[in-house]
């Protein structure tokens, strides 16, 4: 499987956000990655419960509802 680059992650994120990302092949030229990998980084975040759906209205992917996207670290307390 392919990794994923958590900095294309955040970038697609906003992009969608602004309703800005345009199609496929415009989002992979942004990203400067194939449309393959488009496709991969939009079905991982699906997977991991991002209500991404693409509007032909606006020519971009949208979010069929609002969402915030977070990854973090956090410390453990072991006391």
């Amino acid at each position: 499987m392919t990794s994923i680059n958590i900095s294309r992650i955040k970038r697609i994120h906003r992009l969608i956000q602004m309703k800005a990302t345009g199609n496929t092949e415009d989002l992979a030229e942004r990203l400067e990655v194939s449309q393959r990998m488009v496709y991969h980084y939009i079905n991982w975040m699906k997977e991991n419960g991002a209500p991404i759906a693409f509007c032909r209205v606006r020519g971009s992917y949208v979010y069929e509802e609002d969402v915030k996207f977070n990854i973090s670290f956090e410390k453990i307390d072991r006391n």
